[in-house]
């Protein structure tokens, strides 16, 4: 099996919380590496956005992994892929999908449930460990349930619908449950307790620090599609402002030197 597999497996069960900064790239996985990340994860929205398409299902499967690949070229840390609901319908596909990955040596991957019913997603989750154990390789599966995030059910439900699909993805055989859009300290406390899986949550507005979220017993923490976000929203800027006035001063303030973007790239 993958040691890096192993290694990004063992990162859910120690005493410090996983913070995984989202990289839509090659560059930005690298980037990220280089401050000190132990392990990246991707945002599946960053990567569509970055390589063409809109968010939600839109990209390619190919085109997703490609970049997935392109990331594990330049890093030596682990990587988790975002495979929003596995590129396909059958559950089948998605395992041969995901055979895809493992043959790159990705440590692990998020599998959403979206709008579609729980049995679907523990059926892809079943395909994956199935293809994973095959091949003699190790995955670590997040499930991701939106139940949050979409405002599934009523919110006095919203804890209780997602331990019930945490419990049908946890006898699926996933690894942890990310549960985007939670914030209450009290509903995340409940979730931990009950769920049995390590919890992983987004960075989102009004959601606590890190370290009082460790205290509650989240073992993991994602940036989302913050960064790119970001820094879509200051290109935006820096392009109008040159567009509109044709100034070189904005875009050297706070810009990264030529020679340290150089020197990521320099033993890769």
């Amino acid at each position: 099996m993958s040691e890096l597999a192993n290694i990004f497996r063992r990162m859910h069960s120690g005493s410090e919380l996983l913070r995984l900064p989202n990289a839509w790239d090659a560059g930005s996985a690298r980037l990220f590496e280089g401050l000190g990340a132990p392990a990246i994860a991707t945002t599946s929205a960053g990567v569509a956005w970055a390589s063409g398409y809109a968010d939600g299902g839109k990209m390619p499967v190919d085109v997703a992994i490609a970049a997935a690949v392109n990331m594990a070229r330049v890093l030596r840390v682990p990587l988790s892929v975002d495979m929003e609901n596995g590129y396909a319908d059958d559950p089948k596909a998605v395992g041969e999908i995901i055979r895809r990955l493992l043959d790159a040596g990705i440590a692990g991957i998020n599998i959403e449930d979206g709008q579609v019913a729980p049995a679907k997603l523990a059926a892809k989750i079943e395909a994956i460990k199935s293809v994973a154990a095959a091949a003699g390789s190790d995955i670590f599966v997040n499930a991701r349930t939106d139940v949050f995030l979409l405002g599934l059910v009523d919110a006095s439900k919203r804890v209780d619908e997602t331990l019930a699909r945490g419990a049908i993805y946890r006898d699926a055989g996933a690894d942890g449950l990310f549960v985007p859009g939670i914030c209450d300290a009290t509903q995340i406390a409940a979730v931990v307790k009950s769920v049995g899986l390590p919890l992983n949550v987004m960075a989102w507005p009004g959601l606590a620090a890190s370290d009082a979220l460790g205290k509650l017993g989240v073992r993991r923490l994602s940036a989302g599609s913050g960064i790119s976000q970001m820094l879509w929203g200051q290109a935006e800027k820096l392009a109008k402002d040159f567009l509109d006035h044709g100034r070189s001063e904005p875009m050297a303030e706070g810009a990264m030197p030529y020679a340290q973007l150089q020197a990521l790239f320099a033993e890769k």
